[in-house]
C-alpha cells in the first residue's frame, strides 16, 4: 500500500485505503501526497520526522530514496518507531517533469503569504499539515529534512543548505550528515522561506534543505550513492540513533551575498554550466544588471552556489559564499 501511495498520489487517483497497518505501528493518508506514520511505541530515540520530496517538481531521486524506504517499512526490514510525516510536494509539477507550475514552491513558506494560484495553494495545505504534525507531538524533538536534487553539477554532489533562524543546529546532525556521506555544508545568511526553513523558524526544528545529486528524469537515479542517506532515514523511521561520523570530513560554507535578478536584462557574467561550489577569485566579474548594476568579487574569493539567471524578476540567481570553518568536534570521539 505505502509505494502504491506514491504512484495513486502522482496519478491523482483515489487510494484503496487510506489507513492501515505497518511493522510497528499505522499509516494514515490525510489528503495527496501527504501521509503519517505512527508508532505503536515510541522508540527510546524517536523524534517527530518530517521528510519531504518533490517540492521542485523535476527532482526525482529523492521520490525514489524515499519510496525504496517506505516500501522497506512495508516489507517488515524496519519497524516503525517514530513518528513521521512524509510529503509529495508539488504534484503538478511532478507529474509534468517540470520545476514548477506558475512560480516557484519553494519560496512561498510563510504564515502571512498572501498570493493565490495552485502553487500558493499547495504551501498553504503543507504549512498547515507541518504544523498539525508537529502540535501532535510536542514533547519530541521536531526535525525536517527537504530532499532535492541540483539541476546543475557541482564540486560537491550532496551537500546539504542549513536555514538561516534563531535555532540552533545541533552538533550531532552534522555527525549524522557527514555518516550519510553528505559532502559539504552552506549557513544561509538570512530568511529565505524554504520548506526547511519553515520548520526552523516556526517549530524550532532541526530543518535542512538536502540537495542529493543532479536533477534526472525517473529511471535515471543513481540511488546506490545515496544509500547512506537512505540508511539515515530507516534508522530516524525506526526511532534509533543514527551512524556518526566526523563533520571534518565536509566542506563548510557561509553565505556572503545574494545575487537578485532585478531587471529584464540581468545576466550572469560566467557559462550556464558553471558548477556548484565554482570558487572566483578577486576582482572577477560575475553578474550585470541594468538596475542593481554590476557584481565584482571583492577582497575574499567566492564560491557560487544555484546560479540560475532565468528566475523570476526579484527572485535569487545565486548564492555567492565564503569557507567556513567547521563545526567543533561533536560529543562522540
Amino acid at each position: 500500500m505505502l509505494a502504491e501511495w506514491i504512484e495513486c498520489s502522482l496519478e491523482g487517483g483515489e487510494p484503496s485505503r487510506r489507513d492501515g497497518r505497518v511493522a510497528g505501528g499505522r499509516f494514515t493518508i490525510h489528503g495527496p501526497g501527504i501521509l503519517e506514520l505512527t508508532p505503536d511505541t515510541l522508540a527510546e530515540a524517536a523524534r517527530a520526522c518530517v521528510f519531504s520530496v518533490g517540492i521542485h517538481g523535476n527532482e526525482t531521486a529523492p521520490i525514489e530514496l524515499l519510496g525504496s524506504c517506505l516500501a522497506r517499512l512495508e516489507a517488515g526490514l524496519i519497524r516503525l518507531g517514530a513518528p513521521v510525516l512524509v510529503i509529495l510536494g508539488n504534484l503538478e509539477a511532478i507529474r509534468r517533469s517540470e520545476r514548477y507550475v506558475e512560480t516557484n514552491l519553494n519560496r512561498l513558506f510563510r504564515r502571512d503569504l498572501g498570493e493565490r494560484g495552485m502553487e500558493p495553494d499547495r504551501a498553504r495545505t503543507l504549512m498547515t499539515s507541518v504544523d498539525g504534525f508537529f502540535s501532535r507531538h510536542p514533547d519530541l524533538s521536531p526535525l525536517h529534512y527537504d530532499l532535492h536534487t541540483a539541476i546543475r553539477d557541482s564540486r560537491f554532489p550532496r551537500f546539504v543548505v542549513d536555514p538561516f533562524a534563531e535555532t540552533a543546529t545541533q552538533p550531532e546532525q552534522w555527525a549524522w550528515l557527514a555518516a550519510a556521506d553528505i559532502q559539504a555544508a552552506l549557513h544561509q545568511h538570512r530568511h529565505s522561506w524554504t520548506f526547511s526553513h519553515y520548520s526552523k523558524h516556526y517549530h524550532r526544528a532541526q530543518a535542512f534543505t538536502l540537495e542529493l545529486g543532479r536533477a534526472l528524469p525517473f529511471g535515471h537515479n543513481d540511488l546506490a550513492s545515496l544509500a547512506p542517506m537512505g540508511r539515515l532515514l530507516e534508522t530516524l523511521i525506526a526511532g534509533r540513533i543514527p551512524e556518526m561520523a566526523f563533520p571534518s570530513r565536509m566542506a563548510f560554507f557561509r553565505v556572503a551575498f545574494e545575487l537578485v535578478r532585478e531587471s529584464e536584462s540581468f545576466q550572469l557574467c560566467f557559462p550556464d554550466d558553471t558548477p556548484n561550489f565554482t570558487e572566483f577569485a578577486p576582482g572577477t566579474h560575475l553578474a550585470e544588471d541594468a538596475k542593481a548594476g554590476p557584481f565584482i568579487v571583492g577582497d575574499t574569493p567566492l564560491s557560487v552556489v544555484f546560479p540560475n539567471a532565468k528566475v523570476e524578476l526579484g527572485a535569487r540567481a545565486a548564492l555567492l559564499a565564503e569557507a567556513a570553518k567547521p563545526p567543533p568536534t561533536p560529543f562522540f570521539q
